[in-house]
């Protein structure tokens, strides 16, 4: 009789086959059990193709009732543009088909170390058409100043001769060097993006900073909020887990990518359980300020703390021992511990009454502020720019940087607070408030200023009612 032809063996042993199901139902149940953690952040943009802030506003206030968020999203952390198209996402994943290049075309892009010279040596060309180049003007100078990554692009003539240069200095500027009979011309290309609101949400759980990152706002915005909210809330000492922060900003885009970032239209944030909110208006005289909802001004004659993020390293005490002298000595101001070279902020408008070398302060700017105020700023490394005994500065202006000079153990700003003469803490006291919005211009502020709190509000309801499906 023949013999018959074994079996094959299975692929896999039975055993493995019980484990892999076994595997599966556990995660199954997992997914049951232990749901998705909780959102912390989130950015939506809207489509709002506009030119200005007030149109802005028109066009949100009719688009309001039509804000949903999608029924499903991908990830929390997603950025939903309801201004892509179809053609758009296709964009996204298929290759653009590029046009042949000239025979003439050279590209080289910037390396670190590389000069025009070495640059222009890649592509054949002589240091001497560098020097014809940087001297045809003074706007061709910008050629030399070169960043990593950039790239240069040459068209060249079939003898090998420079006839274009033109480089992408941003995503909405390009320079270009063409030849002439009369040498080189120079040309700026400038691209006017289309502006649309953007809104971002965020709880405060480790820092502002790490939050604002995962809600999709960049340093210089979070920056931006501080600055605006920064009359209210001391973002040196008073953030804390828990704290949320709502922002409707303006986003520029090109060709359906973001580019930058604009102005802070409305801001809301909530620090210990109080709300502050901010919102953005230009008057009929064209000056822009930040009010809160119901038209009181956010600009007050001083700013909390005159350093961005910095801690608090001995407060103002009348008998604190003075860690160089080893006695006890009134400290009449408040010191602030932040890295070598931060800036520092005049606290309000004033005239500078010492830019200068004083004693145990080191470094010192004392700014009088009309006639009852005085703020002194001790320890600095050095003075910014324009800054100097008899000058005026501005509220925010930056007037020095922080620094070791005189008695000090550290790099930090002493910084004290005077009325009348009399230092006071400078944390406890109560600060005049600017003038609120004018009775004349009351209703049109409320046409504006109403649509962008409610826009907070909707995104706000949204994120939530998402969460709790």
């Amino acid at each position: 009789m023949p013999k018959e032809t074994p079996k094959a063996p299975p692929l896999y042993p039975k055993s493995h086959l019980v484990a892999a199901s076994g595997i599966a139902a556990l995660l199954s149940l997992a997914l049951l059990v232990f749901p998705s953690s909780e959102v912390e952040a989130k950015k939506t943009t809207l489509n709002l193709e506009l030119e200005t802030p007030a149109e802005q506003l028109k066009d949100e206030a009719n688009a309001a009732p039509m804000l949903q968020a999608p029924a499903e999203q991908a990830s929390p952390f997603t950025q939903i543009d309801n201004a892509a198209t179809p053609a758009e996402n296709t964009a996204k994943t298929e290759a653009p088909v590029e046009a042949p290049k000239a025979p003439g075309h050279r590209e080289v892009t910037v390396a670190r170390g590389d000069t025009l010279s070495t640059l222009f040596a890649k592509v054949g060309l002589p240091s001497n058409v560098v020097h014809d180049v940087l001297a045809s003007g003074k706007q061709a100078k910008q050629f030399s100043q070169l960043k990593h990554g950039q790239v240069l692009q040459f068209e060249l003539d079939k003898d090998g001769q420079l006839t274009t240069l033109h480089s992408k200095v941003s995503n909405l500027e390009t320079i270009r060097l063409s030849k002439t009979d009369k040498g080189y011309s120079f040309e700026r290309e400038v691209s006017k993006p289309v502006v649309r609101s953007a809104y971002a949400h965020g709880v405060i759980k480790s820092s502002l900073s790490a939050s604002a990152q995962r809600a999709g706002l960049s340093h210089s915005m979070t920056m931006d909020m501080a600055r605006v909210l920064g009359y209210d809330i001391d973002f040196a000492q008073d953030i804390r887990p828990g704290d949320e922060f709502d922002v409707v900003y303006e986003q520029k885009v090109m060709d359906g990518k973001v580019v930058g970032t604009g102005n802070i239209l409305s801001a809301r944030f909530t620090n210990r359980g109080k709300t502050y909110t901010a919102v953005r208006y230009t008057n009929k005289q064209g000056n822009t300020n930040y009010y809160t909802a119901d038209g009181n001004s956010l600009r007050k004659a001083f700013i909390r703390t005159p350093v961005d993020f910095a801690r608090i390293s001995s407060r103002f005490s009348n008998g604190r021992k003075h860690p160089i002298l080893n006695k006890i000595r009134a400290h009449k101001g408040v010191d602030y511990a932040a890295p070598r070279g931060t800036p520092i902020k005049a606290a309000g408008d004033g005239r500078v009454e010492l830019a200068g070398r004083r004693g145990g302060y080191g470094n010192t700017v004392i700014i009088a502020h009309g006639n009852r105020y005085k703020t002194l700023y001790g320890h600095m490394q050095g003075f910014a720019k324009g800054v100097k005994t008899g000058s005026t500065v501005k509220q925010g202006q930056i007037i020095g940087y922080i620094g070791t000079t005189g008695l000090s153990t550290g790099p930090h700003l002493h910084y004290e607070f005077q009325v009348g003469g009399v230092h006071v803490d400078p944390l406890s006291q109560k600060v005049p408030m600017a003038d609120p919005i004018a009775k004349s211009e009351r209703q049109r502020f409320l046409q504006q200023s109403q649509p962008l709190v409610a826009r907070m509000d909707q995104e706000k309801a949204t994120l939530l009612a998402a969460n709790k499906r």
